[in-house]
């Protein structure tokens, strides 16, 4: 019993800063501190949310947003995932690929957009390849991370088992890297939805969350702008949470048949 309360406790003092937040929201707007054209009272959020539902356009960008985003991502994190095992455990590789994937990495994300566009076009390739990309740099490196501080313990007990290189890869290696895997592919998701936005908002064609926000801020609609800037909160969050939830309940099961196989 007293876990569970304590959690309750945990998630009920999470409100505190938006409960906070909104209420110096409101004081702000309404006391005219902050041109109310600028920064609507959060009362208003109502209206932007019911002028972008009433004819769907807020949940066909909404949808297309977030089947861009799962398609980058899973790509990406496949992909950072794979290089990542490779390069973690065995020495030659990392001295090959290491250096080049450590300073292909130090090029901000959305400088690829002209390349990007050039080789693909305007269009919805060119957003799930930036996606990716924002998603296989955290899969990859903490991947490899995990790969190399697995314990050389484990590592001398596969060898005295006399465990081939794919059993002790299989059966040792990656349970003990799990954790970072999970971590990376946690920071992969978060990286991808702000690539998501930040590609449609900067690509600015198709349908998405990003092209539906540069559209409000081009009509001057504070009110939708500001119900995307907290509608993509909430759906990061959630998405966030999600993932969490997932890896919690499925990487103990994972460890667990490694050890019984």
């Amino acid at each position: 019993m007293t876990r569970p309360l304590a959690r309750r406790r945990i998630d009920a003092r999470g409100v505190i800063v938006p409960l906070g937040l909104s209420l110096g929201w409101t004081v702000t707007s309404l006391t005219g501190h902050w041109n109310p054209h600028l920064l609507v009272p959060p009362a208003q959020l109502a209206r932007g949310f019911i002028a972008t539902s009433h004819n769907g356009d807020f949940w066909i960008a909404a949808g297309s947003s977030l089947l861009r985003l799962l398609t980058g991502w899973f790509a990406g994190s496949v992909a950072g995932v794979a290089l990542g095992l490779i390069v973690g455990c065995f020495t030659l590789a990392g001295q090959i690929v290491a250096p080049s994937l450590n300073a292909v990495r130090q090029v901000a994300l959305f400088a690829w957009i002209p390349l990007l566009t050039a080789w693909f076009g305007d269009g919805n390739t060119a957003e799930v390849i930036l996606i990716a990309l924002a998603a296989f740099f955290p899969a990859a490196l903490n991947t490899e991370a995990g790969c190399r501080n697995a314990p050389i313990v484990l590592r001398e007990v596969g060898r005295v088992l006399e465990l081939g290189p794919r059993d002790i890869l299989r059966r040792i290696i990656v349970p003990a890297a799990m954790p970072s895997i999970v971590s990376g592919l946690q920071i992969a998701l978060t990286s991808a939805w702000i690539g998501t936005i930040g590609a449609e908002y900067l690509i600015d064609q198709g349908h998405g969350l990003g092209v539906f926000l540069s559209s409000a801020r081009m009509d001057n609609r504070m009110d939708v702008v500001l119900f995307c800037m907290v509608a993509l909160a909430c759906i990061g969050f959630a998405l966030s949470t999600a993932l969490r939830l997932a890896f919690a309940t499925r990487t103990p099961a994972l460890a667990l048949t490694a050890v019984d196989d």
